[in-house]
């Protein structure tokens, strides 16, 4: 139970943070205006306490970990929202980052 909701947590961070960025950008460079970059700060703060909710208490394991999930999700969030086509290193990059993100926060420690 422990694994599956840090496994949810890091997706719902991921998409706050993408989402909030990806917000920001059209704000600015699609010209989509003030409420666009604004909802992308928020967004971004929501990340920021999604984050906070790992049952792991090491900040840096998370957010080095988080790095990872933020790679493979950038890379879905890409293709759904943009139609960005990864190609096949893109796929394994992405596919060696959450192998890390595994061991970093699912490895055993004694």
């Amino acid at each position: 139970m422990v694994l599956l909701r840090s496994v949810l947590l890091f997706a719902l961070a991921a998409l706050f943070e993408i989402g909030g960025a990806w917000l920001v950008w059209q704000g600015i460079r699609e010209h989509r205006g003030w409420i666009w970059i604004g909802a992308g700060v928020i967004a971004l703060g929501l990340y920021g306490f999604v984050a906070t909710l790992q049952p792991d208490a090491e900040f840096g394991r998370i957010l080095a970990a988080y790095g990872g999930v933020f790679v493979a999700g950038s890379l879905a969030w890409g293709m759904l929202v943009d139609g960005f086509r990864p190609d096949r290193f893109d796929v394994i990059g992405a596919l060696l980052c959450l192998a890390g993100v595994a061991v970093i926060m699912y490895a055993p420690r004694g």
